[in-house]
C-alpha cells in the first residue's frame, strides 16, 4: 500500500462506555414500564415537536440506553434506520423499543407510523436484534403500544 494514502483515509472508532453495572439497570417486562422510562428522559419539549428515541436493551430486556436520535417539527421527524441500528450495534443491543412523541395529542398510528415499524422489524430481524415495540408517547401523559395492539409486531 502507498503511504501518502494512509492520512487520507478516515478511522472509525466503536466505543460504548458502561456507566452501570447490568445488576443495578432497570427491566422493562411491559409496555407501561418502558412508557414510565421513556416518559422520565423524554425532553422538556414533548408538546412542541415531535422527536424519536430508543430504548436499547441487553439480553434480559434492562435498559443499556436511552438514546435521544432525532428532532422535527410539530408534526414529523425523519427517521435514518442506519443511525439507529448503528447505535444499537455500537452498544451491543440484544433488543430495541421505538418510540416518537405526537404533539398533537392524538395517539392513533398514522400510516407512516405503521410503515417505519414495518422497517424497522425487517431490519432488526436481519440484524438479529429484537424489536419489542414501537410507542407512541403523548403529552397528555398517555401512549399508545403498538405490542399491545397487535399493530406490525
Amino acid at each position: 500500500m502507498r503511504k501518502d494514502y494512509i492520512n487520507k483515509v478516515s478511522e472509525v472508532h466503536l466505543i460504548y462506555r458502561n456507566k452501570q453495572k447490568a445488576s443495578e439497570r432497570p427491566k422493562v417486562s411491559s409496555s407501561l414500564e418502558a412508557y414510565s422510562i421513556l416518559k422520565e428522559s423524554w425532553s422538556n419539549q414533548i408538546a412542541l415537536c415531535e422527536e424519536f428515541n430508543v430504548l436499547l436493551l441487553d439480553r434480559s430486556n434492562k435498559v443499556m440506553a436511552f438514546c435521544p436520535l432525532f428532532k422535527g417539527g410539530i408534526s414529523a421527524t425523519v427517521v435514518d434506520l442506519k443511525i439507529v441500528f448503528a447505535t444499537a450495534l455500537k452498544a451491543r443491543a440484544s433488543s430495541m423499543i421505538i418510540a416518537h412523541n405526537h404533539p398533537s395529542g392524538n395517539l392513533k398510528p398514522s400510516t407512516q407510523d405503521v410503515n417505519l415499524t414495518r422497517k424497522f422489524k425487517q431490519a432488526a430481524e436481519l440484524l438479529e436484534i429484537k424489536l419489542l415495540d414501537h410507542l407512541i408517547l403523548s403529552p397528555d401523559d398517555n401512549y399508545y403500544s403498538f405490542a399491545d395492539n397487535g399493530n406490525v409486531l
